[in-house]
C-alpha cells in the first residue's frame, strides 16, 4: 500500500503501523495525523476515498466521524463555563424550564456530560426526518421519564447526547453547536472540523470532499470489541434493553453518505473532519498551536476529571468518562492515564494526552463493528506510544 505524507523524524513507527492496518486489518481509506507540543509529527494518509469506488484518498479528504463528534462538542460546554455562561453543577432546567418535567428538576449540566442523566432512550424513537430538525430531539427528550435516577448511575447516550447538549448551547448562546464551533473552535484554529458541513466543503476538491463511508446502521446492534462478552452480545440482541434502544433512538438511522444528513448538525454522532482537523482541536485543548489555545490548564483538568466509572448501563462493560470525555481505561485505552478524546463507532479516534503532549486524530471509511478500541485506530496508539519510547 503507498501511504502518502509525512512523520517527522523518530515518529516512522506511525507509518508503519499506518501501511500494516491496510496490509492486515483491511483497512480501505484512512488517514491519521498527530502534533505534538502544537507541531504536526504525522500526517499520512492512504487508500481510496470512497470504500467502495476507485478516487484516490487525498490531502483534506474527510469523513463523518460518528462519535467522535462527541468530544468536540463536549469542548463548546467547558469553554462556556470558563467564560461565565454555564454552570457546569446548575440544573438542566435553569437553562431549559420544559425539560425539568417528569422528575428531571435534578438533572444537572454535569450529568449531561458524564451520561449520568438517565436519558439513554425516547420511548418513540425519532425517525430520520424528526431527527433532522433541530427542535425535535430537544422536545422528546423534554417529555421524557429518566430512565434510572438522575446522578445515580452512568450509561452512554449514544443518541440523545447530542440534543441534550445542543439544546443548552442554543438556550445560553443563541447559537446551534455546529455554528458555536465554527465560530470559535474550527475558525480561529483553520482546523477541517464542521459539525452541520456547509455546501461549499461538501463539493469541495476532485468528486467531493468528503469519502463515502460502509457498513450497517448505528441501530442495527454493535459490538465493543472483537470477542465480545456474552452479556455484551446478548443486550445488542436484545430489543428491550437500553443498549439496543439507546442506539435506536433514531429508527431507522438516516443514510451517512446523505448530504442532508451531513449538512445537519448532530453533536452526538455527524461531525465531518480530517485526521489533521481531529487532531488540530486536541491539540488546542492541550497547548497552543499556531497562536491559538482553547484550553486553559485549569479547564483541560476539569475535562479529564473522573466523572462517571464502573459498570454502563448501556454498553454493558466498565468505561470511564471526564466531562464529555472518554477516560483511558479498558474499553478506551488511550496513550497514558492523562488522556482524554472520544472514539467514534465504527474506527475513528481523537484524543489529546497532556503528559506527552500528543494530540492525536484517525479517520476511516471502513466500518468496523466497535464502539470502542478499535484495532486499527489502537495499532496506531500503539506506534505513538513505540515512538515515544524511543526518544521521539
Amino acid at each position: 500500500m503507498d501511504v502518502n505524507g509525512t512523520v517527522a523524524e523518530g515518529f516512522e513507527p506511525v507509518r508503519e503501523a499506518f501501511a500494516r492496518n491496510f496490509e492486515t486489518l483491511g483497512d480501505r481509506g484512512a488517514a491519521v495525523a498527530v502534533y505534538r507540543d502544537g507541531r504536526k509529527v504525522a500526517d499520512l494518509w492512504a487508500g481510496t476515498k470512497d470504500v467502495d469506488g476507485t478516487a484516490p484518498w487525498e490531502r483534506g479528504t474527510a469523513q463523518v466521524v460518528r462519535s467522535a463528534t462527541k468530544g468536540v462538542a463536549a469542548a463548546v460546554l467547558l469553554l462556556l463555563h470558563r467564560r461565565g455562561l454555564l454552570d457546569l453543577g446548575a440544573p438542566v432546567a435553569e437553562y431549559w424550564p420544559e425539560f425539568k418535567a417528569r422528575g428531571k428538576e435534578r438533572v444537572l449540566v454535569r450529568h449531561v456530560l458524564g451520561h449520568r442523566a438517565g436519558l439513554p432512550v425516547l420511548d418513540r424513537p425519532l425517525s430520520p426526518q424528526e431527527a433532522l430538525d433541530p427542535a425535535k430531539g430537544p422536545e422528546a427528550l423534554a417529555a421524557q421519564a429518566p430512565a434510572w435516577e438522575p446522578g445515580s448511575a452512568h450509561g452512554y447516550h449514544a443518541l440523545t447526547y447530542g440534543w441534550l447538549l445542543d439544546e443548552l448551547v442554543r438556550r445560553v448562546t443563541g447559537q446551534g453547536t455546529g455554528e458555536w464551533i465554527a465560530a470559535h473552535i474550527a475558525g480561529p484554529l483553520g482546523a477541517e472540523f464542521w459539525l452541520g458541513l456547509p455546501a461549499a466543503e461538501e463539493a469541495a476538491g476532485r468528486a467531493g470532499r468528503v469519502g463515502r463511508l460502509d457498513g450497517p446502521e448505528p441501530s442495527s446492534g454493535a459490538v465493543l470489541r472483537a470477542r465480545p462478552k456474552r452479556a455484551v452480545t446478548e443486550a445488542y440482541a436484545d430489543p428491550g434493553s437500553l443498549t439496543r434502544r439507546a442506539f435506536a433512538a433514531i429508527s431507522p438511522f438516516p443514510d451517512q453518505n446523505d448530504p442532508a444528513y451531513r449538512a445537519t448538525a448532530l453533536p452526538a454522532t455527524n461531525g465531518t473532519a480530517t485526521a489533521d482537523g481531529l487532531a488540530r482541536v486536541y491539540a488546542a485543548l492541550i497547548g497552543e498551536v499556531d497562536g491559538v489555545r482553547l484550553f486553559d490548564e485549569a479547564t483541560a483538568r476539569l475535562a479529564r476529571a473522573e466523572e462517571s466509572a464502573g459498570p454502563d448501563r448501556v454498553l454493558v462493560v466498565n468505561t470511564r468518562f471526564g466531562l464529555g470525555f472518554m477516560l483511558h481505561g479498558s474499553a478506551s485505552p488511550f496513550l497514558s492515564p492523562d488522556s482524554f478524546g472520544h472514539p467514534g463507532r465504527g474506527g475513528s479516534l481523537g484524543f489529546a494526552d497532556p503528559a506527552s503532549g500528543i494530540a492525536f486524530g484517525y479517520v476511516t471509511n471502513g466500518f468496523r463493528k466497535t464502539v470502542t478500541a478499535d484495532p486499527r485506530a489502537q495499532a496506531l496508539v500503539r506506534a505513538v506510544r513505540e515512538s515515544l519510547a524511543r526518544g521521539a
